[in-house]
């Protein structure tokens, strides 16, 4: 059920993000500003290869750096605890939450909301690839 995947970079961003932001979590609070450091590089890296802003991919890291930004005032760095481990869920399972929040957006989904389309969305197994793609078709 090991999603782990060395050869692929966005793993590899996704791993070095994670241990830093577990580092923050730890008491080394300069882990979290170079956390968002790496975001940031990597949301350029994939918006220069998607050459869209709007691809799945930049839209995960641009909510994903939204929320470490957020987070980033003292009082509120133990929100920090939800992208550390919902990232280390996506390496070790590839299980993103934020990805899955994302297809819900209005402009990333073609069906309305429902029970039913919330239940796939959150409960549906890891696939590779996009969770837009990996989504079970609605139950009938």
């Amino acid at each position: 059920m090991f999603m782990i995947d060395y050869q692929d970079l966005s793993w590899r961003y996704w791993l070095l993000t994670a241990a830093l932001l577990t580092a923050g979590v730890a008491g080394y609070p300069t882990a979290f500003v170079i956390a968002i450091g790496l975001t940031l590089v990597q949301l350029a890296h994939f918006a220069l290869r998607a050459r869209c802003l709007t691809a799945f991919p930049v839209q995960v890291r641009f909510w994903y750096l939204l929320l470490l930004l957020v987070a980033l005032p003292a009082p509120l760095q133990s929100l920090y605890w939800a992208p550390m481990i919902g990232t280390w869920a996506q390496i070790l399972f590839g299980y993103c939450t934020m990805a899955r929040c994302v297809s819900l957006l209005p402009w990333n989904r073609q069906e309305p909301w429902s029970a039913d389309l919330l239940w796939r969305t959150f409960l549906s197994r890891p696939v590779r690839g996009s969770i837009l793609q990996g989504l079970p078709a609605t139950r009938a």
